[in-house]
Protein backbone atom coordinates (compact mmCIF):
# COMPACT_ATOMS: atom_id res chain seq x y z
CA UNK A 1 0.00 0.00 0.00
CA UNK A 2 1.38 3.42 -0.96
CA UNK A 3 1.09 6.69 0.91
CA UNK A 4 -1.10 8.04 -1.90
CA UNK A 5 -3.51 5.12 -1.49
CA UNK A 6 -3.67 5.62 2.26
CA UNK A 7 -4.31 9.35 1.92
CA UNK A 8 -7.03 8.69 -0.65
CA UNK A 9 -8.71 6.29 1.77
CA UNK A 10 -8.51 8.83 4.56
CA UNK A 11 -10.18 11.44 2.38
CA UNK A 12 -13.06 9.04 1.70
CA UNK A 13 -13.47 8.37 5.41
CA UNK A 14 -13.39 12.08 6.30
CA UNK A 15 -15.93 13.19 8.92
CA UNK A 16 -16.13 16.97 9.49
CA UNK A 17 -18.22 16.53 12.64
CA UNK A 18 -15.47 14.41 14.16
CA UNK A 19 -12.95 17.12 13.32
CA UNK A 20 -15.05 19.66 15.23
CA UNK A 21 -15.16 17.35 18.23
CA UNK A 22 -11.43 16.70 18.08
CA UNK A 23 -10.74 20.44 18.01
CA UNK A 24 -12.67 20.84 21.26
CA UNK A 25 -10.29 18.36 22.87
CA UNK A 26 -7.15 20.11 21.72
CA UNK A 27 -6.45 18.37 18.41
CA UNK A 28 -5.30 20.70 15.63
CA UNK A 29 -8.16 20.67 13.07
CA UNK A 30 -5.94 21.71 10.16
CA UNK A 31 -5.21 18.93 7.67
CA UNK A 32 -7.35 16.59 9.77
CA UNK A 33 -10.02 14.25 8.39
CA UNK A 34 -11.67 13.09 11.60
CA UNK A 35 -11.03 9.37 11.09
CA UNK A 36 -11.25 7.37 14.36
CA UNK A 37 -8.07 5.76 15.67
CA UNK A 38 -9.42 2.16 15.44
CA UNK A 39 -9.83 2.68 11.68
CA UNK A 40 -6.32 4.08 11.47
CA UNK A 41 -4.95 1.04 13.27
CA UNK A 42 -6.77 -1.19 10.81
CA UNK A 43 -5.25 0.66 7.85
CA UNK A 44 -1.80 0.44 9.45
CA UNK A 45 -2.17 -3.29 9.97
CA UNK A 46 -3.13 -3.74 6.35
CA UNK A 47 -0.18 -1.65 5.18
CA UNK A 48 2.36 -3.57 7.27
CA UNK A 49 5.78 -2.43 8.48
CA UNK A 50 7.53 -0.07 6.08
CA UNK A 51 10.05 2.57 7.15
CA UNK A 52 9.89 4.39 3.83
CA UNK A 53 6.10 4.50 3.88
CA UNK A 54 6.18 5.91 7.41
CA UNK A 55 8.44 8.75 6.25
CA UNK A 56 6.11 9.61 3.37
CA UNK A 57 3.04 9.58 5.58
CA UNK A 58 4.70 11.83 8.13
CA UNK A 59 5.84 14.24 5.43
CA UNK A 60 2.24 14.63 4.23
CA UNK A 61 1.42 16.66 7.34
CA UNK A 62 -1.99 15.00 7.60
CA UNK A 63 -3.04 14.34 11.21
CA UNK A 64 -4.31 10.83 10.54
CA UNK A 65 -1.32 9.97 8.35
CA UNK A 66 0.91 10.99 11.24
CA UNK A 67 -0.99 8.62 13.52
CA UNK A 68 -0.47 5.77 11.04
CA UNK A 69 3.22 6.58 10.42
CA UNK A 70 4.56 5.36 13.81
CA UNK A 71 2.34 2.28 13.56
CA UNK A 72 3.95 1.18 10.29
CA UNK A 73 7.49 2.38 10.98
CA UNK A 74 10.26 -0.02 11.96
CA UNK A 75 11.79 0.89 15.36
CA UNK A 76 15.20 -0.51 14.41
CA UNK A 77 15.35 1.90 11.47
CA UNK A 78 14.53 5.02 13.46
CA UNK A 79 17.45 7.40 13.79
CA UNK A 80 18.11 10.24 16.21
CA UNK A 81 17.76 12.66 13.31
CA UNK A 82 14.29 11.31 12.56
CA UNK A 83 13.22 11.59 16.18
CA UNK A 84 14.48 15.16 16.32
CA UNK A 85 12.57 16.04 13.14
CA UNK A 86 9.32 14.33 14.10
CA UNK A 87 9.15 15.65 17.66
CA UNK A 88 9.61 19.15 16.30
CA UNK A 89 6.47 18.59 14.19
CA UNK A 90 4.23 17.62 17.10
CA UNK A 91 1.24 19.96 17.13
CA UNK A 92 -1.20 18.11 19.39
CA UNK A 93 -1.23 15.71 22.32
CA UNK A 94 -2.74 13.06 20.04
CA UNK A 95 0.19 12.95 17.63
CA UNK A 96 2.65 13.26 20.51
CA UNK A 97 1.25 10.40 22.58
CA UNK A 98 0.60 8.04 19.67
CA UNK A 99 4.11 8.50 18.34
CA UNK A 100 5.75 8.05 21.73
CA UNK A 101 3.72 4.99 22.61
CA UNK A 102 3.69 3.24 19.24
CA UNK A 103 7.22 3.94 18.05
CA UNK A 104 9.68 6.04 20.02
CA UNK A 105 9.52 3.98 23.22
CA UNK A 106 10.62 0.94 21.19
CA UNK A 107 13.86 2.55 20.06
CA UNK A 108 17.27 2.34 21.71
CA UNK A 109 17.18 6.10 22.33
CA UNK A 110 13.90 6.02 24.24
CA UNK A 111 15.22 6.74 27.73
CA UNK A 112 17.77 9.28 26.55
CA UNK A 113 15.10 11.21 24.68
CA UNK A 114 12.71 11.09 27.62
CA UNK A 115 15.32 12.85 29.71
CA UNK A 116 16.35 15.27 26.97
CA UNK A 117 12.88 16.37 25.89
CA UNK A 118 11.64 17.17 29.39
CA UNK A 119 14.26 19.91 29.48
CA UNK A 120 12.98 21.53 26.30
CA UNK A 121 10.71 24.57 26.33
CA UNK A 122 8.37 23.74 23.41
CA UNK A 123 5.04 22.53 24.80
CA UNK A 124 4.63 19.31 22.84
CA UNK A 125 8.32 18.44 22.88
CA UNK A 126 8.31 18.74 26.66
CA UNK A 127 5.09 16.75 26.83
CA UNK A 128 6.79 14.07 24.72
CA UNK A 129 9.51 13.70 27.34
CA UNK A 130 7.04 13.05 30.14
CA UNK A 131 4.85 10.90 27.88
CA UNK A 132 7.91 8.77 27.16
CA UNK A 133 8.51 8.31 30.88
CA UNK A 134 4.89 7.23 31.29
CA UNK A 135 4.85 4.66 28.50
CA UNK A 136 8.30 3.33 29.39
CA UNK A 137 7.13 2.80 32.97
CA UNK A 138 4.39 0.57 31.58
CA UNK A 139 6.24 -1.26 28.82
CA UNK A 140 9.97 -1.40 29.64
CA UNK A 141 9.90 -4.37 32.01
CA UNK A 142 13.69 -4.72 32.10
CA UNK A 143 14.59 -1.18 33.18
CA UNK A 144 15.81 -0.94 36.80
CA UNK A 145 13.90 0.96 39.47
CA UNK A 146 16.82 3.38 39.75
CA UNK A 147 16.11 4.74 36.29
CA UNK A 148 12.52 5.59 37.15
CA UNK A 149 13.50 6.92 40.56
CA UNK A 150 15.70 9.46 38.75
CA UNK A 151 12.75 10.41 36.58
CA UNK A 152 10.81 11.34 39.71
CA UNK A 153 13.27 14.16 40.32
CA UNK A 154 12.66 15.42 36.78
CA UNK A 155 8.92 15.11 37.31
CA UNK A 156 9.11 17.23 40.42
CA UNK A 157 11.00 19.86 38.45
CA UNK A 158 8.35 19.88 35.72
CA UNK A 159 5.36 20.04 38.03
CA UNK A 160 5.15 23.84 38.02
CA UNK A 161 4.66 24.07 34.26
CA UNK A 162 1.15 25.52 34.05
CA UNK A 163 0.57 24.55 30.41
CA UNK A 164 -2.29 22.09 30.24
CA UNK A 165 -0.73 19.50 27.98
CA UNK A 166 2.53 19.51 29.91
CA UNK A 167 1.02 19.26 33.39
CA UNK A 168 -1.20 16.36 32.29
CA UNK A 169 1.84 14.49 30.96
CA UNK A 170 3.76 15.17 34.19
CA UNK A 171 0.83 13.71 36.11
CA UNK A 172 0.65 10.74 33.75
CA UNK A 173 4.33 9.94 34.18
CA UNK A 174 4.12 10.24 37.97
CA UNK A 175 1.14 7.89 38.17
CA UNK A 176 2.57 5.27 35.83
CA UNK A 177 5.89 5.14 37.66
CA UNK A 178 4.00 4.83 40.94
CA UNK A 179 2.06 1.86 39.60
CA UNK A 180 5.15 -0.07 38.52
CA UNK A 181 5.83 -1.74 41.90
CA UNK A 182 5.54 -1.12 45.63
CA UNK A 183 9.01 0.41 45.94
CA UNK A 184 8.38 2.96 43.22
CA UNK A 185 4.87 3.50 44.53
CA UNK A 186 6.28 4.71 47.83
CA UNK A 187 8.80 6.92 46.05
CA UNK A 188 6.12 8.35 43.74
CA UNK A 189 3.84 9.10 46.68
CA UNK A 190 6.71 10.88 48.43
CA UNK A 191 7.38 12.87 45.25
CA UNK A 192 3.69 13.78 44.94
CA UNK A 193 3.64 14.96 48.56
CA UNK A 194 6.64 17.18 47.87
CA UNK A 195 5.02 18.52 44.71
CA UNK A 196 1.90 19.39 46.72
CA UNK A 197 3.92 21.90 48.73
CA UNK A 198 5.00 23.88 45.67
CA UNK A 199 3.46 27.29 45.07
CA UNK A 200 1.79 26.34 41.81
CA UNK A 201 -1.77 25.57 40.77
CA UNK A 202 -0.51 22.96 38.30
CA UNK A 203 1.63 21.29 40.97
CA UNK A 204 -1.25 21.09 43.42
CA UNK A 205 -3.50 19.51 40.77
CA UNK A 206 -0.80 17.01 39.72
CA UNK A 207 -0.16 15.99 43.31
CA UNK A 208 -3.81 15.65 44.35
CA UNK A 209 -4.76 13.61 41.29
CA UNK A 210 -1.73 11.33 41.54
CA UNK A 211 -2.07 10.74 45.28
CA UNK A 212 -5.72 9.82 44.93
CA UNK A 213 -4.83 7.00 42.54
CA UNK A 214 -1.50 5.88 43.99
CA UNK A 215 -2.83 5.63 47.54
CA UNK A 216 -6.06 4.00 46.40
CA UNK A 217 -6.88 0.47 47.48
CA UNK A 218 -7.20 -0.72 43.89
CA UNK A 219 -3.60 0.19 43.06
CA UNK A 220 -2.26 -0.92 46.44
CA UNK A 221 -3.91 -4.33 46.21
CA UNK A 222 -2.66 -4.86 42.67
CA UNK A 223 0.90 -4.01 43.70
CA UNK A 224 0.72 -6.29 46.75
CA UNK A 225 -0.41 -9.18 44.56
CA UNK A 226 2.39 -8.44 42.11
CA UNK A 227 4.97 -8.38 44.91
CA UNK A 228 3.69 -11.68 46.32
CA UNK A 229 4.30 -13.39 42.97
CA UNK A 230 7.93 -12.29 42.76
Amino acid sequence: MTSEQILARLRKLANPKNVEGMARFGINPENTFGVPVPMLRSIAKEAGRDHGLAAELWKSGCHEARIIAPLVDEPACVTEKQMKRWVRDFDSWGICDQCCNNLFRKTELAHAKAQEWTAREEEFVRRAGFAMMAVLAVHDKKAPDSRFARYLTVIRGGATDERNFVKKAVNWALRQIGKRNLTLNRKAIDTAERIATLDSKAARWIAADALKELRGEKVQEKLRRKAAKQ
